[in-house]
């Protein structure tokens, strides 16, 4: 059986405008607010928005994300790794126990689908 769940309309959501578990601010004074559009019916999986303004963040992952940058551009540093410079269009996957810096540097839109434990 298929199904499909159209999200939510972003203006009938009230963002989360706290920094995400996990995220701590490392330069600037950046803030981000996240949208949460869909949850599966076993909470197995959040999908929606997310918005940060210019600054850093050093991130620890514990579930699976699938990112597409809408708008922005960024450089994301995993510990001990060469930087990733990622902007609008581009699309990647983050794993879980990826820690590592995420630099703003135009503020960022993205679409994310978390697989959660």
């Amino acid at each position: 059986m298929t199904h499909i769940t159209k999200l939510q309309d972003i203006s009938n959501v009230t963002p989360i405008t706290d920094d995400l578990d996990g995220w701590v601010v490392t330069e600037g004074a950046p803030t981000m607010k996240t949208w949460i559009l869909y949850t599966s019916h076993d909470e197995s999986m959040i999908s929606g928005y997310w918005e940060a303004t210019k600054g850093s963040y050093h991130a620890t992952y514990t579930d699976y994300e699938f990112v597409h940058i809408i708008a922005g551009k960024l450089i994301i540093t995993a510990d001990g790794k060469s930087p990733v410079e990622l902007g609008a269009g581009d699309a990647f996957v983050v794993e879980p126990g990826f820690k590592g810096t995420w630099k703003i540097i135009e503020p960022i839109r993205k679409h994310f689908d978390i697989k959660l434990k």
